[in-house]
């Protein structure tokens, strides 16, 4: 009986030993599994949204430009991720622009992005990310995952049960050793994680003393702690990184404050700005209005209304350039042009300020002739921005200086520097940020909306180069460099466009068609004194019975026609046989990249934006010549950069 009562006990032991091992090593293994399953999803869904965000960014100048082609170039490297079956870019508007997928004929892409970030469908993943290029929403990145999560799961219980059968095996071999060979490791790993719960301490490891289900358990401990650990650590360096992103988010906010002040400030300096000349064109024109006034008097009045004219379009295009610079969409032409005539042209534009103050300008070029691939137009703009803010910042009768030099074969060094007032050092960090003013008080000498330095250092970087401002001191003047690459002599050679002929002025037919009369009648005059044939019509209906009759050699068109845009008579004038092979130029107050596409899309050969010079009027008429508008027109368009 003894004997049977002790089987009993053993068969007792080794119940207990066997079914408390089982059901450890069952609670962890199901642990562990749920802990592979959790973190496994996150790695994917991360993986993934990262290799999305990656894709929307590499992807971004693609879309930008619509170049299809480069855009499915970026989508090119996805074939070395066996786990992306399909990749999709779309356009802002939600156009499907460009595809990747494993099995192209099976692939049904969705009509439009989600709206959701990701989600989970039939064991797959589908991230939809917005692509965004300063504040403006270019397009949508779509990926579709596969999951290999089932054959993770079915792997890892296979190991499981290996483990979990081998425990059991070597468990029933060994129940019968002594209990305190049983009992000693487990109050060893009992103390030691009381010891980590107390403490804290994720460095304490039980030693393991034997090869069965309790070593197993203490392989199993040491690990967890040491993971536990780790990501002990990697919580206290998320809290480090968090209190870190706050700090620079206070930093953003103050920067945000600091931008609404300047910007209260460049609305107050508006209102100031576009008020100063109104009021002597309002002296002037009562002036006009008086027919008791002389010729001088009135040739007076007429100069001063077209001085303060030309300041009041020169705060329009700031103000249309600050928008383009916020929204990310101010772009340049370019094409080879020589450094001489850009400074010549922005000389010539600073000439009278000069002048007028009695100041010296003293140039000096490079002796051989400078190319560059650029925009010359803008990089006047920029020099004569240069040169404007040393004249208004330089005492009457001071000195300003610009030169230029080459830095080795490829780098053009230009530099414009003053006597004037100089710049405080503390002022020098900001300088070239929106609506910034050297002198923002209320008595400051000289105009301006604080625009000027920062749209030159973003169209010299929109050509490639650098622009620094620096200063000895306040009333020690200050140098502008401005370094740009140089076009080389073989690019200038394939590059260059041919000149256009020297044809002299010719006389055409033209129509003009705009609901402003004032403007309609005066554009008029002034074709007419050039000796061209005129006819003005105010709506599109007219406009077509007109050209019916006149068979115009040149149409320039207002957009914002009563009734019928001028997009509209565009495309109704190309399909008449009257007027089908007219010169059209659309002439607006709509200047943006998008409203110039939607004037080539209707059929127009040139577009230009209200107020328009004579003398622009006269390049097209001379250059866009019939039989030759169109091929000029494609080169132009062309030149975008």
């Amino acid at each position: 009986m003894r004997f049977d009562i002790a089987r009993s006990v053993r068969h007792k032991l080794t119940a207990i030993i066997l079914g408390t091992t089982l059901v450890a090593l069952l609670v962890t293994a199901v642990a562990l599994l749920l802990y592979e399953v959790r973190i496994y999803r996150q790695d994917w869904i991360s993986d993934l949204v990262t290799q999305a965000d990656i894709l929307a960014r590499t992807s971004a100048p693609a879309l930008a430009f619509r170049d299809r082609d480069a855009a499915q170039a970026d989508l090119a490297p996805l074939r070395g991720r066996q786990s992306i079956q399909a990749a999709a870019l779309y356009s802002a508007d939600g156009e499907l622009f460009a595809t990747y997928s494993v099995d192209p004929q099976r692939e049904a892409f969705p009509s439009a992005p989600a709206g959701e970030l990701y989600r989970i469908e039939q064991g797959n993943l589908l991230v939809s990310l917005p692509i965004i290029e300063g504040s403006e929403q270019l397009g949508t990145v779509y990926l579709r995952g596969r999951s290999e999560l089932a054959g993770r799961v079915q792997d890892y219980l296979f190991i499981l049960a290996a483990v979990l059968a081998m425990s059991l095996l070597v468990a029933a071999l060994l129940s019968g050793r002594m209990q305190g060979s049983v009992t000693r490791p487990i109050l060893a790993l009992t103390d030691a994680a009381r010891k980590v719960v107390q403490t804290r301490d994720f460095s304490l490891r039980v030693p393991k003393t034997t090869d069965d289900e309790i070593g197993i358990l203490v392989d199993a401990f040491n690990a967890m702690v040491a993971e536990v650990g780790q990501h002990a650590a990697a919580i206290e360096a998320s809290n480090r990184s968090l209190m870190h992103e706050t700090e620079e988010r206070s930093a953003a906010e103050a920067a945000l404050r600091e931008a609404d002040r300047r910007k209260d400030e460049f609305l107050a300096t508006l209102a100031h700005e576009l008020r100063n000349p109104l009021a002597p064109m309002v002296n002037a024109l009562t002036i006009l209005g008086n027919p008791e006034i002389d010729a001088r008097m009135s040739q007076r009045a007429r100069d001063m209304i077209g001085r303060q004219l030309a300041q009041m379009v020169r705060l329009v295009d700031d103000l249309l350039d600050v928008s383009r610079i916020t929204t990310g969409r101010l772009a340049v032409r370019r094409h080879p042009v020589e450094l001489e005539t850009i400074v010549r042209s922005a000389v010539d534009t600073v000439r009278p300020l000069l002048e007028s103050r009695r100041q010296e300008l003293s140039c000096s070029l490079p002796d051989r002739p400078v190319h560059l691939h650029a925009d010359g137009t803008r990089l006047a703009q920029v020099f004569a921005n240069l040169l404007n803010n040393a004249a208004k910042y330089t005492e009457a009768g001071g000195r300003i200086a610009l030169s230029a030099r080459l830095e080795g074969d490829d780098t053009l060094v230009l530099e414009v520097a003053d006597t004037g007032i100089g710049i405080d050092p503390d002022m020098l960090p900001a300088i070239f940020e929106m609506f910034t003013q050297v002198d923002d008080s209320i008595e400051r000498r000289e105009s301006g909306l604080g625009v000027g330095l920062s749209l030159a250092r973003r169209l010299v970087e929109l050509h490639g180069g650098t622009i620094e401002a620096g200063s000895p001191g306040l009333g020690r003047g200050s140098t502008f460099t401005v370094r740009l690459p140089v076009l080389a002599t073989e690019e200038l050679a394939r590059d260059q466009e041919p000149d256009c002929d020297g044809r002299t002025p010719a006389q055409y037919r033209v129509l003009l068609v705009d609901d402003n009369v004032d403007f309609a009648t005066s554009l008029g005059l002034l074709l007419k004194s050039l000796g061209h044939e005129v006819r003005i019509a105010h709506d599109a209906p007219s406009a077509l019975e007109t050209a019916g009759r006149f068979r115009p050699e040149f149409a320039f068109l207002d957009i914002g026609l009563p009734g019928v845009s001028g997009y509209e008579l565009a495309r109704r004038l190309r399909e008449s046989p009257d007027s089908a092979a007219a010169v059209l130029v659309a002439v607006t107050g709509w200047g943006q990249d998008k409203d110039r596409r939607r004037a080539e899309e209707a059929g127009f050969d040139r577009h230009l934006v209200k107020p328009v010079e004579l003398a622009t009027i006269r390049s097209v008429l001379h250059t866009l010549a019939p039989g030759r508008a169109r091929a000029f027109s494609r080169g132009m368009n062309g030149a975008a950069s």
